[in-house]
């Protein structure tokens, strides 16, 4: 509930024309001809969501912290103001009866000294069909206009990030612009959520990173001037199963790519999928099919990338790859995250891209999955906190054809946290 709150706080203050962050009281206070802070130090305001209504009393969960008890006053001014409008000249006086458990509200009024309540003089509502209405016009532009893939490289001198994008067709690379007015937010370590991502600046944007940015691209495709921009940084790991709790939610997996025992824990907004075998060995050969020759994980040049020798995994392996041992996969190599592989659902000639693909398996848990130790699996989790570590945001098992195929998870996979986020969402012009 909390996330969903800050997500609809976050669409209140878009269309109020402060998308970058919450709205300072004294924008709020200019914008509706009020009196500054100074002049008014028991003036208290809060943003939030309704969680109740009795009468003139409102339960309102705001932002961050706790509950606050909202007591509308009679004489209090309470205004609707429409979506994209960003001056209160325009909203629309009601009444405390059209308010209703879910819509976004901006309080102002004396507070209480412990900040749990206040005696609002004036109350802002955006509806929750005006929240909905703006939350979809934003998710479409960023699957019109949006672009993800890897960071490569940050110039802060001019303001550009370079971007990696890798689908079965290559690897292309991408100019993103930012400037003074490019709102940029990261997301939290423990959370691929695109509501509980916090404003940011250039200079938390690192190699390595995931990155989308929507905005306007230049007439070749290759630079695109950001409106806005969200990064975050999600691990990668392929590896082998050491130990499985599903009781507790809980996986450890030796990575071959760290070398390491990683512990991830499992939640209900983790996507966990068994890939069909089928499915994995057509991928396989779609990996080997568009590796060129020699290098390792290529299928042979006698063969086409679709023909029974490829697509049974006989051909093309060496030992950077790995190998089977008793259905057991041994290790893929060098790769992962650092080669800028998670492209955020490239497709290569218009095909369904991996990504694509995986939305369409039916969803699973660990003891659907019933994962035994030494099985593969790829998971992308976040990047994780010291005290609670890392969540999976994408768990995949059944993912030995495709190991052994790719000359590293990264380039193979292509996996895109974007997926659960609510609004950086889709696979548009990733191309």
């Amino acid at each position: 509930m909390k996330a969903k709150n800050a997500f609809l706080v976050t669409f209140l203050c878009t269309v109020i024309g402060t998308a970058a962050a919450v709205p300072s009281p004294a924008n709020f206070s200019a914008a509706a001809g009020q009196t500054s802070d100074a002049a008014q130090p028991a003036i208290a305001k809060s943003i939030g969501t309704i969680k109740a209504i009795n009468g003139n009393r409102i339960t309102l969960s705001p932002q961050s912290g706790p509950e606050i008890a909202v007591t509308v006053a009679e004489s209090a001014r309470i205004l609707r103001l429409a979506p994209g409008e960003k001056d209160l000249k325009s909203a629309t006086p009601i009444s405390v009866q059209d308010l209703q458990v879910g819509d976004a509200i901006r309080v102002r009024g004396p507070g209480a000294a412990d900040a749990k309540s206040i005696n609002a003089l004036e109350v802002i509502l955006i509806t929750r069909s005006a929240v909905a209405a703006v939350g979809d016009q934003i998710r479409q532009d960023w699957q019109k206009r949006g672009l993800g893939g890897v960071v490569t490289a940050v110039d802060a001198a001019s303001g550009t990030i370079t971007i990696s994008v890798t689908g079965f067709a290559g690897t292309k690379t991408f100019a993103v612009h930012t400037a003074k007015n490019t709102v940029i937010r990261r997301y939290a370590p423990d959370s691929v959520k695109f509501e509980d991502a916090k404003p940011s600046t250039l200079q938390d944007i690192h190699t390595g990173d995931q990155l989308r940015a929507r905005g306007n691209r230049s007439a070749d495709g290759s630079e695109v001037a950001a409106d806005e921009v969200v990064t975050g940084k999600f691990p990668y790991v392929e590896g082998t199963v050491k130990s499985v709790d599903a009781s507790a939610g809980t996986l450890s997996v030796q990575d071959v790519l760290s070398k390491k025992t990683v512990q991830v824990k499992i939640t209900a907004d983790s996507q966990l999928h068994k890939i069909p075998t089928e499915m994995a060995q057509r991928f396989a050969a779609r990996i080997r099919g568009a590796v060129p020759p020699g290098i390792p994980g290529a299928a042979p040049s006698q063969s086409a990338p679709n023909s029974p020798a490829a697509a049974s995994g006989s051909s093309g392996q060496s030992a950077q790859t790995g190998a089977a041992s008793g259905g057991k996969w041994q290790g893929s190599g060098a790769g992962g995250a650092a080669a800028g592989g998670m492209g955020g659902g490239a497709r290569a000639g218009g095909a369904p891209d991996f990504q694509q693909l995986l939305s369409r398996l039916p969803a699973s848990t660990l003891a659907d999955l019933n994962l035994q130790k030494g099985d593969a699996v790829i998971i992308l989790a976040t990047e994780g906190t010291p005290s609670g570590g890392s969540t999976a945001i994408t768990l995949l098992s059944g993912v030995e054809p495709i190991l052994q195929a790719a000359p590293s998870g990264s380039q193979a996979m292509m996996l895109a946290p974007w997926s659960l986020g609510a609004t950086p969402g889709g696979d548009a012009a990733t191309q």
